[in-house]
């Protein structure tokens, strides 16, 4: 299909030209591509919030409303391969250092919308009426840009018949754990042709950290993870009398470390490459586990934190303490944020949360289409931020800016899972 783009959008002719070429590859036939690269396009350029209308608007004589949203919620084509494509292209065109997990949730006015139900949200420490979907990005210093998606859906959806029916939710989506629910996200891209190994890095606290590490062992994965300050390790450190008897709070074993701490300069890239400066101190230690099950050791428990202010401001659980130096570490960590900046930059302006529609293959064709939106900007960085033809970004209230991925600093910032 050809589409008349605007100047600012042309610019980028080409990056648009060779997403498509392997996004639409999966679609036989020829009347979905057309609307796949519609869609596309309306998610590049129509102004505000990214409704049906509002994209039937912006690509003006191309799609109806109606055949659009025929196209997202009860059209045939299957969003697994179009996620392949992306991924693909993702890596080619920003390769990754690391796979970050990062939640994302979507405020729901009603309770007709796919997995909408009451959630505890902690960041906002209340309970609202939410969506809750798990995001899996390919993330490096200078860029990030989702790969997958995950909906978890909550057990009143999955036991209710007449929920399921509406929803048209496949029979084969079971219940599933918020830990589980993370882990299935970020296993479906591993097991996509040509996915590099990189490391998961995510905010672990409040997940089953046990849980998490031995499947990712098992998958040969290796992760960093932030851990809550009370969770309990056990150490045969010889620098921690006493504190090797048994299982230990994790902020006891690095809070008895504190004359072992060292300076450690890493770059930050944002907005522009500066130096700055960390303390870090890291201990061998091991995931005690209930009897009968071996227990996860050779991990090491890092703690950070800026010079003058409380220690330990962060801590870390890796897998990865023997093959990466601690700046190399610091700055996996850090792509948590970078995550959260393009969230708000990018994924806000192209309607990754806007989907407003009832059905389970609605809401994943959406957000399939609004991650390869996210791509083509990201990919053309600096210069695509500014494809993206809406105004300025809304401003949110509180509510508004906690949920649209806030990006406050780390140590400041509660848990963002709830389950």
């Amino acid at each position: 299909m050809s589409v008349a783009l605007s100047p600012r959008l042309d610019l980028h002719r080409d990056v648009l030209d060779e997403l498509c070429s392997g996004l639409f590859t999966s679609m036989f036939r020829s009347d979905q591509r057309r609307k796949g690269m519609s869609y596309l396009y309306g998610l590049l350029t129509a102004p505000g919030r990214k409704s049906m209308r509002n994209i039937a608007a912006a690509v003006g004589g191309h799609a109806t409303e109606q055949s659009l949203h025929h196209f997202i919620s009860d059209s045939t084509w299957d969003w697994a391969p179009v996620r392949e494509a992306l991924t693909d292209y993702t890596v080619r065109a920003m390769p990754p250092q690391a796979w970050v997990v990062r939640p994302m949730v979507i405020p729901k006015a009603g309770n007709d919308s796919v997995g909408v139900g009451r959630r505890f949200c902690p960041t906002l420490g209340q309970a609202l009426n939410a969506q809750h979907a798990l995001g899996v990005w390919a993330a490096s210093d200078e860029v990030s840009s989702p790969v997958n998606w995950r909906l978890h859906l909550p057990h009143a959806w999955l036991r209710d018949e007449r929920k399921r029916s509406r929803a048209s939710i496949p029979d084969g989506v079971g219940e599933e754990s918020i830990t589980d629910c993370v882990l299935e996200a970020y296993l479906e891209v591993a097991s996509r042709p040509g996915v590099p190994s990189r490391p998961v890095v995510l905010d672990a606290r409040c997940l089953d950290i046990e849980r998490l590490a031995r499947r990712l062992r098992a998958a040969g994965t290796p992760w960093l993870v932030r851990i809550g300050t009370n969770h309990r390790l056990t150490t045969d450190d010889v620098r921690l009398p006493g504190l090797t008897s048994g299982a230990v709070p994790a902020y006891q074993l690095i809070g008895a470390l504190r004359s072992a701490r060292r300076l450690l300069n890493w770059t930050d890239h944002e907005p522009i490459p500066t130096t700055r400066t960390d303390l870090v101190a890291a201990v061998r230690v091991g995931l005690p586990t209930e009897r009968g099950v071996d227990e996860v050791t050779d991990l090491h428990l890092i703690g950070t934190g800026l010079v003058g202010h409380p220690w330990p401001a962060q801590l870390w659980l890796t897998d990865l303490g023997d093959s990466a130096a601690p700046a190399e570490l610091l700055r996996l960590g850090k792509l948590v944020d970078r995550v959260d900046r393009d969230a708000v930059d990018i994924g806000e302006r192209v309607g990754l949360r806007d989907f407003s529609g009832r059905s389970f293959a609605g809401w994943h064709r959406h957000v399939t289409l609004a991650s390869a939106a996210h791509a083509l900007c990201a990919s053309t960085d600096p210069g695509a931020r500014a494809v993206v033809e809406a105004p300025a970004p809304r401003t949110p209230g509180a509510r508004g800016r906690v949920l649209g991925w806030a990006a406050r600093r780390p140590e400041t910032r509660r848990p963002p899972w709830s389950d």
